[in-house]
Formats: C-alpha cells, structure tokens, sequence
C-alpha cells in the first residue's frame, strides 16, 4: 500500500444510512477513471474541467443510467492528498454505491485500503504524521472536549510544539558536534550550565507533554467518576438523578447493587464517565463481597469520588465514620474527593454547615483531603445542579479549549518517554563531564524519538500500523 502510490484508487467516504453518500477516487489517472463512467449534462469531460468545480450528471452503465450525480474536482497539488481527486455525490442506496464502486474499478481503479487517502496527504507533504494521526481522533470524537483536541493537533498546534524542542536539541547537538571538530585543540565552544539550563528546560517541556496523555486519556474515554459509600445511602439514586433517567434499581433493602452500573454524561462538552458501585460493608455474601471488592478497584481508578452519606434518625451524618471509610480506600493521588451529604429532605430544615462537615472529616482522615462537601436530596433531585457543576469544575477547561497542546496517543508518549529518558542521560552526562561525542550520540538519540512523531524519521512498518486503523476512504 505505501509504494502504491501511482495507482489510482477509489472508496466510499461515507458511512451506512443517510439519502447521500460520497465516493473518493485518488491518482494520476482519477478523472479518465470517472471520465470513463460519468457522462456530464454539459457534455464536457472532467479531464477538462478546472479543480474546485462541480459537474452534474450520470454514472452510466453502457446505456442504463445508474444514478444521477454530481462530481467535485480537485487538481493535483491543492488536493486532499496532493494528487488528482474527485468526490462522487450520489445517493445513499448500497446498491448503488457497489454499482459505482464496481465501475470504477473496472475502469483501472482500486479499490483503497484502510487510511490510503490520509496516508497519501502524509506522503505528500500535506500533513505530518501527527496531523495525519489527528483525522481519526476526529473521526472519532464524540464530545466538544474531544474534538478540540484533535482539531487543534490536526491544524498543527502540537507539531508547532514539537518543532520548537527540536530545534532547541539542535542547537545543542550543534555546539557539542563542533567540539568534536575541534577535539584536539582541547575547545569547549558549549558552556556546560548553559547546556543543563536548556536541557532542563526542554525536560520540563517533554514532561508536561507526557503529563497531558493522561487528561487525553481520561477525555477520550470518559473522565471516570465513582459513586460510593455505604449500603442504603441513596448511590444509585443519585445516579439516577445525574443522569435524569431510572439507570439503576433503586430499594430500600441494604446490598441492592451488587454490580457496577456505568453511564456516560456529556457535561459542559466534557465526558463523564459514571459508575454506582455496591456499598462498602463487611459481608458474609459471596456475590456481594465480590461486587464490592469489584467498587472498591473502581475506586482506585477513578478522577472523582463521590462519596455518599445519608443522615441517621436523629438528622446526623456519620462523619467520623466516613472519614474512617475513605481512609480506608486506596485512592490515586489526582483523586478528586467529594463528599455527598445525601437525603437532606429527611432533616426537617436542620442543614449542617457544610464547611463545619469538610473541617471534620478532613481533621479525622488523615490521609485523605475531602474537596468538597455537598448537601442535596437525589430522590427530589435539589442540589443535583450544584454537584453537577462541581464535577464539571474540576476539569481544567483553559488547557483543552483555548488550544493548548495535549498529546493524544500512546505511539507520540511512548517516543515523549524515550526521548526524555535520553535527556535525563544527557544531563547527567554534563555533570559528571562525559565526552561530547557520547553527549551528542545521547542529544540525537532524543532527537530521534521527537521525529518519530511527526513522521520525519518512519518507517512502512509504523506507517503500516499506523493507518490501517483508520476507516476506508478516509
């Protein structure tokens, strides 16, 4: 597929369903293909036509007019991929589209593989391989927050980012390699606490990089937050209230949720991913102890804890016992905490005072630092608003919408990790006055795995892998 480039191709860009599809045809000989099967109302073929110009007409077979069309030209180079190309609008029927399809590849087309059309604009010089790597993220998007991001790397935000590190290790390949030309005159043209600033700084750089993946992560799959505490305290009905639907069974009997119950929730253009979980408790019941011990790893996974406590028969929540619950929780240290003062219906105008409940149970767990405390009723849905907006306020907005570069795929952190790895071994190179020639080897080591991102060191095989996960005619 990689060395195929002359050959022309063609595929349905559009998915099933809907009244119109789009058929892509790519390559030297991509207007004869069409000219071959297309009969235009002007009579002109599209061979003649100029690029950016639209052409109605029928997709013929011999005599019998298959369907009426209308074809978009676009001339090599200011194309999708940089070669000839035209887009079939016909209708969406999925006989027609395999008529059409059949046509054009007896008439010297084939049919493309998975990605082919993005692969050749790589190719071309159209996008790097990040950009090119953006257009399925985008594909993919299912959120604003999502396909911001992929947006903002496929316009080359994060290969802006990337050049600039790499012309700065240049620069320092450049000085260190000029010491070698010189060896035997014993000159030192890098002043060596220069070279650890920038390499530090460059360090910083690659490691808030790094650090973005996991936020990419958690965006794309949905930031995970996990509804727990003790049985019977209203989970599963706040879940139900968050998602404003009856999601989860709710009883009154103790040990109701026995399994995890997940959701998704779109908040502000942020995906939220839900979880209700059993209630933690001792229990002598098989099925249940393996529901909880299934709650409790959730917990230790999740961005966002909510933790849900009900008030006893006299209005009191059990705050110290709460404190003593989440202390015993194995929570990720980015955990945001909040703890859910549910059934406030059932205090008869007797509200605590949630900054008195935060400083209490933050005095009794040690360990544990609570972010918020909440005081609402699920089961009548008031305060739902105010803890919707405290969820949706622990997501750092400035960072995903105002076009700050996030990395967005393992393959780009796997090369941020190598490529840091290898400055860590520079570094400490210049403290302990290795030789330039084995600090340059280490300078283009990292140098190396920066270009791997943006495609200007690959190979077919990464290439390979890389777009055949991609739809065809994409």
């Amino acid at each position: 597929m990689i060395n195929g480039n002359e050959q022309t191709i063609a595929a349905v860009a559009t998915g099933q369903g809907g009244a119109i599809a789009v058929i892509r045809v790519s390559g030297p000989d991509a207007l004869r293909v069409c000219d071959a099967v297309f009969r235009a109302a002007s009579g002109k073929p599209l061979g003649d036509a100029k690029g950016y110009t639209v052409h109605f007409g029928r997709i013929v077979d011999g005599e019998e007019t298959v369907d009426e069309v209308l074809v978009t030209v676009f001339r090599s180079p200011r194309s999708y991929t940089g070669q000839d190309m035209a887009e079939i609008s016909c209708h969406g029927s999925e006989y027609i589209k395999g008529r059409i399809m059949s046509l054009l590849t007896g008439a010297g087309a084939r049919v493309a593989g998975a990605g082919e059309f993005t692969m050749r604009a790589f190719m071309a010089g159209k996008m790097d391989l990040s950009q090119a790597e953006a257009v399925a993220d985008i594909i993919a998007s299912e959120d604003r927050a999502s396909h911001t991001l992929a947006m903002n790397q496929m316009k080359g935000g994060y290969s802006a980012g990337l050049r600039t590190l790499r012309s700065g290790l240049v620069e320092l390949a450049s000085l260190l390699e000029l010491e070698l030309d010189f060896s035997e005159e014993d000159v030192e043209f890098a002043d060596r606490s220069r070279l650890v600033s920038q390499i530090d700084t460059i360090s910083a750089e690659i490691g808030r990089l790094k650090e973005s993946f996991l936020l990419n992560n958690s965006i794309k799959d949905g930031i995970p937050v996990t509804i727990a505490g003790e049985p019977n305290t209203g989970k599963s009905t706040l879940l139900n209230a968050l998602l404003r639907e009856d999601r989860a069974m709710v009883s009154d009997i103790a040990g109701t949720t026995r399994d995890v119950i997940e959701e998704r929730l779109v908040i502000d253009g942020v995906k939220f991913r839900f979880t209700d979980t059993a209630g933690l408790r001792q229990t002598d019941d098989r099925l249940e102890g393996m529901g909880i011990e299934r709650a409790r790893n959730f917990i230790a996974r999740s961005r966002i804890l909510l933790y849900v406590l009900s008030p006893d028969g006299e209005g009191n929540y059990p705050v110290e016992a709460a404190a003593e619950g989440l202390a015993g929780l194995c929570l990720g240290g980015d955990t945001t905490v909040f703890l859910v003062l549910n059934k406030s219906d059932k205090l008869d105008g007797l509200s605590p005072d949630p900054d008195e409940v935060s400083d209490r149970v933050n005095r009794a767990a040690e360990a544990v630092t609570v972010d918020k405390v909440l005081l609402l009723s699920a089961k009548q849905g008031t305060g739902i608003d105010g803890l919707v907006e405290a969820i949706s306020g622990t997501v750092d907005r400035d960072r995903i919408f105002a076009g700050a570069t996030v990395v967005t795929n393992a393959r780009h952190y796997e090369a941020l990790l190598r490529s840091g790895q290898a400055l860590e071994r520079v570094r400490y190179g210049l403290e302990t006055d290795v030789p330039s020639d084995l600090l340059a080897g280490d300078i283009r080591d990292a140098l190396h795995h920066l270009g791997t991102i943006t495609g200007e060191i690959t190979n077919d095989e990464i290439l390979g892998s890389i777009f055949s996960n991609f739809c065809i005619g994409k």
